[in-house]
């Protein structure tokens, strides 16, 4: 008879659990979260509406991500600040770029990954699309420093770019700045990463620890989901410093767009991506919880209670897509050679 209550009684108790768990995925759907689709055919829909992407366009778009030879210096990739092996980003406060230079204005380099659900790319969000988002580092003085000129006739001047191109546009291919640039943003859509969380939200009631649902739930009551939202769980443009004053406004210069909006950064793999801020300025991601409480939210986040948000955050490492450092093809005696003017 005891043995036979016990069971009865674990059976009670995991049937409550997987009720609140329920109830709290449904919840965190009601809030404005969404999960990344495990079905393939919907991921395609939401990565490529238009059903642009080919295997060519992709790998193509992988390889122009890994070189280097498209900055001046022919030593800077895409990759260089926007590391797949870290998280999309690159460790620092202030992207360096062309000769060694960190960001004028103190900016951090954002992750990559999952920039196709993004609403706005770039902290002042001045474009919309991974595609157009390419263009500007490639040409900024401070970053890769490249000239559309330079980038086109660098890319020409490589027989196996050229013998690529025809093959992933055909034979006619023109190869400009803008089909390079977009040929990356491709590549960039492909970069997905579903977590624990989005199975949660999929269905799969133990995919969280009862630790990260704590988290979640936290989360969800603070106010997080208010910028932190969508597949993203950020990527859109929100007033900044909406209660308080960031206690590090003052290093860089950036005050967001016209409109003092700021591109609220993702939440996915936010235990990689550190530092954290537009300027990099908090390290912690404890800490820059208890800021975002008080600068965006006007509450005070404890510390038991930043540490139970960031338990969930551990739940959002997402599974990388398995990508393969490229071989690259060669320069031609017609390449230009690196500047580091």
């Amino acid at each position: 008879m005891k043995l036979t209550h016990l069971i009865g009684m674990s059976i009670l108790t995991s049937s409550l659990l997987m009720g609140t768990s329920t109830n709290l995925a449904e919840t965190a759907i009601k809030s404005g979260l969404k999960a990344i689709p495990e079905s393939k055919e919907a991921l395609k829909k939401l990565i490529d509406p238009n059903s642009l992407l080919t295997d060519a366009k992709v790998e193509l778009g992988k390889k122009l991500y890994f070189e280097p030879r498209l900055s001046k210096s022919g030593i800077i990739s895409c990759n260089t600040c926007h590391n797949l092996g870290m998280g999309g980003a690159d460790g620092v406060a202030a992207a360096v770029g062309h000769k060694w230079t960190a960001n004028p204005h103190h900016l951090n380099s954002p992750t990559v990954y999952n920039a196709v659900f993004f609403d706005a790319q770039f902290w002042d969000g001045r474009a919309h699309q991974v595609e157009d988002q390419a263009q500007g580092p490639m040409q900024a003085e401070p970053e890769m420093a490249a000239p559309k000129s330079l980038v086109e006739e660098r890319i020409n001047s490589i027989p196996g770019y050229v013998s690529e191109f025809k093959e992933a546009y055909g034979k006619d291919a023109k190869i400009d700045f803008e089909t390079i640039t977009k040929t990356i943003g491709y590549f960039e859509r492909t970069l997905v990463t579903p977590s624990r969380f989005d199975d949660f939200l999929n269905g799969k009631q133990n995919a969280l620890t009862d630790a990260e649902k704590e988290g979640l739930t936290v989360f969800i009551d603070k106010g997080c989901v208010s910028c932190h939202s969508g597949i993203a769980l950020g990527g859109s443009m929100q007033p900044f410093q909406v209660a308080a004053k960031y206690k590090f406004a003052n290093i860089g210069d950036f005050k967001g767009d016209k409109n003092g909006m700021v591109k609220t950064p993702t939440l996915r793999n936010i235990t990689e991506t550190a530092p954290y801020f537009h300027n990099g300025a908090i390290w912690s991601l404890a800490e820059a919880v208890k800021e975002m409480g008080s600068t965006q939210l006007g509450i005070k986040i404890s510390d038991e209670e930043a540490n139970k948000i960031v338990t969930f955050f551990n739940a959002l490492e997402g599974r990388k897509p398995e990508i393969v450092y490229p071989q690259l093809p060669k320069s031609s005696d017609k390449t230009p050679k690196p500047d580091f003017n």
